[in-house]
């Protein structure tokens, strides 16, 4: 049978698509490539957030139109998500080369798409319209650990889209409106993972905490989506529940509350900030305060001290002062998060934003984006070296990526820990001396791992 390669730009939302259409391809007998060079099929799963992101891809089909169309002309060539969706049949205008372009709401349509090119029944197909019920069709997995074993880890999508409409957001016009699956079908996919070893999951969203708020009314003062993690946390078999990526305004005092009742949540929330300054908050239409985030953050600390807390920043969005940038790193200060993904403002085709005045040069987003940078390097610094000497719980994931030799595993606040151990330790939960900590990394003591 062909094989298929498949290249990921972008969140986690893009890696779980992938996965499904992996398990798609491979239940219709298709084997999976390592590389490229090998694959019958190449496919790259796009992001449109920023441009950086799009041109990386649009460079790398160049590549693979130049270089292995010209020794396999016989080679399918894709593009899936965002990208796809926003540029639709232009993708193939400006490259001929390309055969397939599948839009976000089309993914459970892939493995068809895909035989039906490689069999020679369709010559080109583009395929980026909406679908009703597209979220309740996202269900494969593909469970393979780095080194062959089970994986004990795995996402489960639960909706779809975005109502947010922030100014600088490509999201909602590539992802399309909100649509959130049923609890009983989040709940029974989250079964069948357990029951093939998976021990954490991480629940996803466009914006997670929207999930269900127009369909599932609340009950006994809990949201919907606390109502979700309450279901997944009666799973048996799953020890472990993450969710990404939320919205400041979805932490209401049930979900705060939620972290200290129910012991299978982890202490780890990705808050996005996006800014320090009330001005540029507005001016984003991010719907709450520099103030009200940071009352967010105290109440989760007083929950849940231990708490791991990261972030998204954008640096040099249109009108940014120095004022407004310096309003950004003394919030850093403030809140001290354990670590921050940074990105220098990008104007998105269509999006209010990019038609404010006062866009920014990109070398002062550069020079903002380095000093914010260094900024969270001395914070993260600080926190992940504050560990060395204390005892903490991580789940065995498997080999790590730069060292197979040795494991890791994360701990409930969501940091790497690196340790001497070998596939026996795989999906358990163990308790680890941290000895050492490096950039963004700690590392185990050997000498603890007897208790098995």
């Amino acid at each position: 049978m062909p094989s298929v390669y498949i290249k990921t730009y972008g969140c986690q939302m893009n890696e779980r698509d992938s996965e499904q259409v992996a398990a798609q391809l491979t239940a219709k007998g298709y084997t999976l490539a390592e590389s490229e060079s090998s694959a019958d099929v190449i496919l790259l799963n796009t992001c449109s957030v920023r441009d950086m992101a799009e041109q990386k891809a649009i460079g790398k089909m160049h590549n693979l139109a130049a270089e292995v169309r010209k020794k396999r002309p016989e080679v399918v060539l894709g593009f899936m998500g965002c990208m796809a969706q926003s540029r639709g049949k232009k993708l193939i205008d400006d490259l001929p080369d390309v055969d397939l372009v599948l839009g976000t709401q089309k993914f459970h349509h892939a493995a068809d798409y895909v035989d039906d090119l490689v069999q020679g029944r369709r010559d080109k197909i583009v395929d980026v319209e909406t679908e009703v019920g597209s979220q309740s069709a996202i269900r494969e997995h593909l469970l393979k650990g780095s080194a062959g074993g089970s994986a004990v880890t795995a996402f489960v999508s639960i909706m779809q889209g975005c109502n947010q409409y922030c100014t600088f957001c490509i999201v909602p016009y590539t992802r399309g409106e909100e649509r959130s699956r049923p609890i009983s079908d989040i709940v029974t996919e989250c079964r069948e993972l357990s029951s093939r070893g998976v021990r954490e999951i991480t629940l996803l969203g466009q914006i997670v905490t929207s999930y269900g708020r127009r369909d599932i009314a609340s009950r006994d003062g809990k949201s919907a989506f606390v109502q979700l993690i309450e279901a997944v946390h009666d799973v048996e078999g799953i020890e472990r529940i993450r969710f990404t990526s939320p919205h400041p305004k979805g932490y209401g005092d049930d979900l705060v509350e939620a972290y200290g009742r129910l012991p299978k949540l982890v202490q780890s929330a990705h808050l996005p900030v996006q800014s320090g300054s009330n001005r540029m908050l507005k001016a984003m239409h991010r719907g709450y305060t520099r103030e009200r985030f940071v009352e967010i953050i105290k109440k989760l600390r007083a929950v849940r001290p231990d708490m791991g807390i990261t972030t998204d920043i954008i640096v040099g969005f249109p009108g940014e002062t120095d004022d407004d940038y310096l309003e950004t790193e003394e919030l850093a200060r403030e809140v001290e998060f354990d670590n921050a993904f940074i990105f220098r403002y990008s104007p998105r085709k269509d999006t209010p934003a990019a038609a404010l005045p006062g866009q920014l040069s990109e070398e002062l987003k550069e020079e903002r984006n380095q000093r914010l940078l260094e900024l969270m390097r001395g914070i993260s610094d600080r926190r992940y070296g504050a560990c060395v000497g204390q005892q903490m719980q991580i789940l065995a994931e498997g080999p790590s990526k730069r060292n197979p030799n040795r494991m890791m595993g994360r701990t409930r606040c969501n940091r790497i820990v690196v340790f001497e151990g070998s596939e026996r330790h795989r999906g358990q939960l163990m308790d680890l001396q941290i000895i050492r900590a490096g950039s963004f990394t700690l590392y185990g003591d050997p000498a603890v791992i007897g208790m098995d």
